[in-house]
């Protein structure tokens, strides 16, 4: 073989090799940082990966919230309507974290079920409704019930106002 064409063939080898990395480094980032959305029925029936860092989401249920006396700890179940996961946070929840509203949590499957939480996310209005928790909601047939509770605080709020 010619020195040049084996000089040139080392170097497309080098620069495709050189690809082929890169690629893979971007490929393993990117599977690390993909948090992906599991619904409380999808938790309950084990399809959630376990100790994988996952977005849940759903609603709070009414009388559910329990909340440590001695620390910042707080468990809460949220449902879909099908099943509930009960998640459990340590740190202050957003201003808008109530019973009956809509949540996303950030964290991780432990081996009893339960969510442990690293970050709790609420709506930040009336209106909005993470689309995950949205699609999950109407899959159940709870958006009707929601909705209702919603249009009725919205009504109460309206003759408070008046």
């Amino acid at each position: 073989m010619n020195p040049v064409r084996k000089k040139r063939l080392y170097i497309v080898l080098a620069i495709l090799c050189g690809v082929g990395v890169a690629v893979a480094l971007a490929l393993s980032a990117l599977q690390q940082n993909i948090n992906l959305f599991y619904t409380p029925t999808q938790i309950a029936n084990g399809e959630a990966p376990q100790g994988t860092r996952i977005r849940a989401g759903g609603l709070v249920e009414e009388g559910s919230v329990k909340r440590s006396a001695d620390s910042l700890e707080v468990d809460f179940v949220v449902t879909d309507g099908a099943h509930e996961v009960t998640i459990r946070y340590h740190g202050i929840l957003p201003d808008l974290f109530r019973e009956g509203q809509g949540i996303v949590a950030l964290g991780r499957v432990n081996e009893q079920g339960v969510l442990v939480a690293d970050e709790v996310l609420a709506k930040h209005d009336e209106n909005y409704m993470p689309p995950e928790v949205m699609q999950a909601l109407e899959k159940s047939g709870m958006k009707q019930q929601h909705d209702a509770a919603t249009a009725g605080k919205q009504g109460y709020q309206q003759e408070r106002a008046q």
